[in-house]
């Protein structure tokens, strides 16, 4: 189960990415100016982020397994198409579909990780998911480069969507396994209502941190072919192998992260410790690697860029670790759903705004000098907001009225 809901994330960043890497050709073969880029890039976001808290709620309600595979079918067929339209209004509608299917991933994985994954797992499990969405990028990017350079934008579209629906022939071999995992956990009384998980500064702490977490990884995700192409004059070719080199970094990273703080924590090591000095670390390291990017010459803001993956990586794993920790079984679904949809919102903000910023000065500088003062906001909610690391208690709920009884 972990490997394949791995992999539907990998599908599902190497989709949501292949704008990006098509973007300076699309804007050359559309005649879009920045600003209406970065609008597109921003238009995923706009349903992505409304759709965190039902999703998650649907997850509880029905199975994460049969909302993620609806999701799938969204997503494959908005990349699908792609490929095939001739119009900023078309790939606006397209950017909001591939937005709402590709919603359900993080709510419904991670509902089906905190039930199945035993806690002293967690970061392990959750760094192979992270490794696999980290990893999709730099898959995305090379080969989807490779083939656009050879083929023209349209052709990547039309070969990952038409991949990303493969994933359905080894997932219908474990639904049946997940299901009863969905039933089991269903029926737990002592699930926590909604409003006791908004009431938790946790949870809010969780979502400020993956907002500032967010805001300059999307920025990176989004904008990182074009910088890399017209600030550092590097051609297709050369961006997608840089750009592909840089992700993986991060991938790598992340499942290195998972393993290193499981084997901390199997040690007798703090769990509380190890996950907040890791966000702590990328988050002050992100900072300077976005200043060293807007001020450097091309050599240094090449380097800090890895630095950055390296460091983004290391923190994937306490994102949603650090939740499913929190929440536990009965309430990571919701849980992540809320934060999710505090951290999405960052995609929203992050591209558009760059894109205007890009558009009215002609240059990155301002763009990371932003995205380093938003980095900072991630220390406040990782480490002060949240609390010693351990699952929450939660209130129980009280029992449900009897009607009275009528004395004959």
């Amino acid at each position: 189960m972990v490997f394949l809901l791995a992999l539907v994330l990998f599908i599902n960043y190497v989709d949501r990415g292949t704008l990006s890497t098509a973007l300076p050709l699309i804007i050359g073969d559309l005649k879009l100016d920045d600003e209406q880029a970065g609008r597109l890039l921003s238009a995923f976001f706009w349903t992505y982020t409304l759709m965190q808290v039902p999703v998650g709620w649907l997850a509880e309600r029905f199975g994460g397994h049969r909302v993620l595979a609806i999701g799938l079918v969204l997503w494959a067929g908005s990349t699908l198409l792609t490929g095939v339209v001739h119009s900023f209004a078309a790939l606006m509608v397209l950017r909001l579909m591939l937005g709402l299917g590709e919603s359900a991933g993080f709510p419904c994985v991670s509902k089906i990780l905190a039930v199945v994954v035993p806690a002293n797992g967690l970061g392990l499990a959750n760094g192979i998911v992270g490794f696999a969405y980290l990893f999709g990028p730099a898959v995305g990017t090379y080969f989807g480069g490779q083939l656009m350079a050879h083929y023209g934008w349209r052709s990547a579209f039309l070969v990952f969507g038409a991949a990303s629906l493969l994933w359905f022939i080894p997932w219908s071999r474990v639904a049946g396994r997940v299901a009863a995992v969905h039933v089991s956990s269903k029926a737990d009384a002592d699930s926590p209502t909604f409003r006791a998980i908004l009431k938790t500064p946790a949870m809010w702490g969780t979502g400020l941190g993956l907002f500032s977490s967010n805001y300059v990884f999307y920025f990176m995700l989004t904008w990182l072919p074009t910088y890399l192409m017209r600030e550092r004059g590097l051609s297709t070719a050369d961006m997608a192998t840089m750009a592909g080199l840089a992700f993986l970094a991060n991938a790598v990273s992340a499942l290195g992260a998972g393993w290193l703080i499981d084997r901390h924590i199997a040690r007798g090591g703090s769990k509380n410790f190890a996950y907040k000095s890791v966000m702590a670390m990328a988050h002050v390291g992100s900072v300077v690697c976005m200043l060293c990017m807007a001020l450097g010459g091309k050599d240094l803001a090449l380097a800090s860029m890895f630095v950055y993956q390296v460091l983004c990586g290391a923190s994937s794993p306490g994102v949603y670790a650090m939740s499913q920790t929190l929440a536990g079984p009965k309430a990571s679904g919701r849980w992540v759903g809320v934060q999710q949809c505090m951290g999405s919102f960052a995609g929203v903000v992050s591209p558009w705004a760059a894109g205007a910023i890009i558009d009215h000065t002609h240059r990155f500088t301002n763009v990371f000098l932003a995205a380093a003062a938003v980095s900072l906001l991630g220390l406040v909610g990782w480490v002060w907001m949240i609390p010693k690391l351990q699952e929450l208690s939660w209130p129980k709920k009280a029992p449900a009225a009897q009607a009275p009884v009528a004395l004959t």
